[in-house]
């Protein structure tokens, strides 16, 4: 499967396969994740692979995109996620980030956010694009209206009792 990767100054940003399981796995239980997005019940590497086949390869097959692990230059570590997603319950595409505490405050999280805002425009050829948060995710929400986006509304999404907050960014 041919996808595209993306650069700044600092990262790379390439799709997330099966070699990152060990990352996913480190990433989906910081307390961040779990207190922002949920668990995801991935706990193993053989979770991690089997996440990301069932969730993010589908996803960039079907769309061209997905989950794009954000890696810095300077030393090939994987730092964070950021992806573009057709989500349940979303009309159009969301942006979502998540960095693993270490780097976070570093600027990591917008130059990524900012290259794959621009991808989602320029390479993906999109019109707009949403993204969701919980009302109480200030860094998340900070990042949101840095990067230009404007809050829309409160929604629920399917299987999801938390009510979140819809940002919108048009090109």
């Amino acid at each position: 499967m041919s996808t595209k990767t993306f650069e700044t100054n600092r990262l790379i940003l390439r799709a997330t396969t099966v070699n990152d399981a060990s990352f996913i796995v480190e990433l989906l239980n910081t307390p961040k994740w779990l207190k922002y997005i949920g668990d995801r019940n991935v706990h193993t590497i053989e979770d991690a692979v089997q996440y990301i086949k069932d969730k993010f390869n589908p996803h960039l097959k079907q769309y061209g995109y997905s989950t794009y692990s954000v890696i810095k230059k300077e030393d090939n570590t994987i730092i964070g996620t950021c992806g573009l997603y057709n989500r349940e319950g979303i009309e159009g595409v969301d942006i979502g980030f998540a960095f693993l505490p270490e780097y976070e405050g570093k600027g990591y999280a917008f130059e990524a956010a900012n290259r794959l805002k621009q991808a989602a425009f320029e390479d993906f050829n999109l019109t707009f694009i949403k993204a969701i948060t919980l009302p109480n995710n200030t860094s998340s929400k900070k990042l949101l209206e840095r990067l230009g986006f404007t809050f829309k509304s409160l929604i629920n999404i399917p299987n999801d009792e938390e009510t979140l907050m819809l940002y919108e960014l048009k090109a």
